[in-house]
């Protein structure tokens, strides 16, 4: 009797529950057991109701998906009536004149007749930068199918549109066709030059050689015969492609490090400053930060291949020489001194390669690209931090001992930063917060720069660089808002 009393007291319960360890993972409940009576007379404990514990876990997701889903529909929404607004006429926002205006700029939205407006731009993209903001909270909860559907449907909607906020597409277009059609080396000759070309009355530095990396120039030189037209919708495209290659190594790298791939692709993906200002713009940061991302998911993971990930960086110089910051960090990343001078021979011989693909194509002109730059440091960009800064403390402008403050500043940045790398810091944090350094630090800033440290801090451990790059991001859109305007000097 004793013992059919026990087999029916614990009925069915494993031997693990009833030696008190809880980790069933099959059922839980929350019923009080009742003691009944057995025909026999004898009591015993009736078996508890069970519910599946993924219930309890689903309740709980629910609502958290329910935020991010409408986070998500916010920022395809407000991506698709920015560039169909902005596809309406020339404005603020799409800087061409009413004469240079036509179809093959405007895209397909110019047939629905809308406009944009400060009040109506600056609506769209707080709303866009609150449902980002909703999307980074539940990221964990969507599923990453639908999170990278979210990122490529704004990304399209956003290629449809014309060229936002910067004429520098057809900086590129231009310094393409001075080379390849008119025999021009864009590092030695000005788009002033070439005044015929049809890109002359778009173009925003008429006077200015071209500032970009032997790479990129050549690259740009194959599609200048396709005609302007063509040519722009080449590099949106490729903004574009290069932008969701970037999100889809982001994602690949949290995978292989272990951590939430939803919220590093929703991170890079959907920020604001990257979809409105980057990529709708078709800048060419975007292929620095897809060449980047490669960069991130060779360095990823429990086998690191960080001689094959110099690489791709290198590549990155050979576009836009600010990626050369990240090498060193790279460099330093190993643990042993012998894979450290492996990394180093690998980038060394990635920058000889581009220096001689270069000096093939360009000759001694090559070093023309570093000049521009040199000029581009000597000017002062109206909301930069060193120039509002020293509005707010009343510096009569931005002095030059000011700005070189500032270069200290980030100096001893890259030094603390490269020191702690080489005590064995995480390469990826230590590169990201001197990224943030130097957008902080130039006083020639524009706001699609706060990119740069986007994809760092999408794959960084460090919570305090995905907050402060976030917060300059908020800047940076802030720059261009009609609210910000009583707070910051105005602008252009």
């Amino acid at each position: 009797m004793t013992t059919a009393t026990s087999q029916r007291t614990h009925g069915d319960v494993p031997s693990s529950r009833r030696a008190g360890r809880h980790n069933w993972p099959i059922t839980s409940t929350r019923q009080t057991p009742r003691v009944l009576q057995s025909a026999s007379g004898a009591a015993y404990v009736e078996p508890r109701a069970e519910r599946p514990a993924g219930l309890e876990a689903l309740s709980g997701t629910l609502p958290l998906r329910a935020m991010g889903g409408l986070g998500l529909l916010g920022i395809i929404a407000s991506a698709f009536l920015l560039a169909a607004r902005a596809a309406g006429a020339p404005s603020l926002y799409v800087r061409v004149r009413d004469a240079q205006w036509s179809d093959w700029i405007s895209g397909p939205y110019h047939a629905l007749g809308l406009a944009i407006g400060k009040g109506s731009f600056e609506t769209l993209i707080l709303i866009m930068v609150g449902c980002y903001a909703l999307v980074l909270i539940c990221a964990r909860s969507l599923p990453l199918a639908v999170v990278g559907a979210a990122i490529v449907a704004a990304h399209l909607l956003l290629l449809l549109g014309p060229p936002m906020l910067s004429q520098d597409v057809f900086g590129y277009i231009s310094y393409a066709r001075m080379g390849a059609l008119h025999g021009l080396d864009p590092y030695t000759h000005v788009p002033v030059e070439a005044p015929a070309d049809p890109t002359f009355s778009y173009i925003g530095w008429p006077f200015q050689h071209s500032p970009y990396g032997p790479l990129f120039t050549l690259a740009s030189y194959a599609i200048a015969p396709l005609g302007l037209a063509a040519d722009l919708w080449a590099f949106k495209v490729g903004a574009v492609l290069c932008s969701l290659g970037a999100v889809a190594f982001v994602a690949k790298t949290a995978i292989r490090d272990g951590r939430s791939p939803q919220i590093a692709a929703a991170f890079l993906g959907l920020n604001p400053v990257m979809l409105v200002f980057a990529v709708g713009g078709a800048h060419n940061d975007m292929i620095t930060l897809v060449l980047l991302g490669a960069t991130l998911v060779l360095a990823a993971g429990a086998s690191p291949r960080l001689r094959a990930a110099a690489w791709p960086l290198v590549a990155a110089v050979g576009f836009k020489v600010s990626a050369g910051l990240l090498l060193p960090f790279l460099v330093l990343a190993p643990r042993t001194a012998t894979e450290r001078l492996k990394v180093l021979l690998n980038a060394t011989g990635g920058l000889l390669a581009v220096v001689a693909i270069g000096a093939v194509g360009f000759g001694l002109s090559l070093a023309g690209f570093v000049v521009p730059i040199a000029e581009e440091q000597q000017q002062i960009a109206i909301h930069s931090i060193p120039a509002e800064t020293a509005r707010l403390l009343s510096l009569g402008g931005t002095p030059a001992w000011w700005r070189y403050l500032y270069l200290a500043g980030f100096v001893c940045v890259v030094l603390i930063s490269l020191w702690r790398t080489a005590k064995g810091s995480d390469w990826r944090t230590a590169a990201g917060w001197s990224t943030l350094a130097l957008v902080i630090s130039t006083a020639w800033l524009l706001p699609w720069y706060a990119v740069w440290a986007l994809p760092l801090a999408a794959v960084s451990p460090s919570r305090r660089l995905r907050a402060a790059v976030l917060v300059f991001c908020a800047y940076a859109v802030a720059t261009r808002l009609p609210v910000a305007e009583p707070l910051l000097h105005p602008g252009v």
